[in-house]
């Protein structure tokens, strides 16, 4: 009995997923069509979040896959991907990049590049938010402007594991990794495994 309840459930389950997985794609699409967003083709499980300021642009290649929320890709910290580009800022994504409830805010530059996978809620950050100094912090007016921002850019056939930041000013090279819950502050070289926090080598890869 258990089990034709389990069928049941699972088949219920698989056309529901279809019927909503088809209106997700089109809201989607629309999303990005309204925030001026260049995509050529994705997929999607659930949802983005996507914010482009005027002046700001985003850009992605071909066969982007999100993961969006817990019923995308169920690794636990459940959130719908996130595409933040701030005026005169941007994002550019090449071809068959992959991700799972993944923020990327850009407030001068996110370069991603092809083959890229990106783990369940990693956050992707070219600024620092805040000034650093206490008095400007203070004030509404310099705290935003204040702040440091540095490009980020992550070359081809990276792998960036779940739950890990990338900071301001990094540059990921070509094949490396990045353990899971790593802080990334600074450069990782090309074919290098990383991880921890802050972030530190580990090994080459052969």
């Amino acid at each position: 009995m258990q089990k034709l309840v389990s069928l049941f459930f699972k088949g219920l389950r698989r056309i529901f997923l279809a019927i909503t997985g088809g209106f997700e794609w089109l809201y989607c699409r629309f999303l990005f069509y309204a925030q001026n967003v260049q995509c050529k083709s994705f997929v999607t499980k659930g949802i983005p979040y996507v914010s482009v300021a005027l002046g700001g642009r985003c850009i992605i290649g071909n066969g982007l896959a999100m993961n969006n929320g817990l019923k995308g890709n169920p690794i636990g910290r459940p959130q719908r991907c996130v595409f933040f580009v701030d005026s005169n800022a941007e994002i550019l994504i090449g071809n068959n990049v992959g991700m799972s409830a993944a923020a990327i805010v850009a407030h001068t530059s996110i370069t991603i590049g092809n083959n890229v996978k990106i783990g369940g809620g990693v956050c992707i950050y070219d600024t620092d938010f805040h000034a650093l100094d206490a008095e400007k912090r203070a004030m509404k007016d310099t705290d935003k402007a204040q702040a440091n921002k540095q490009p980020v850019v992550i070359e081809d056939n990276v792998f960036i594991g779940a739950h890990s930041t990338i900071l301001k000013g990094v540059t990921i090279g070509q094949n490396a990794i990045i353990g899971a819950c790593s802080v990334v502050t600074r450069s990782v070289p090309s074919n290098e495994i990383w991880g921890g926090n802050p972030a530190k080598f580990i090994k080459a890869l052969p």
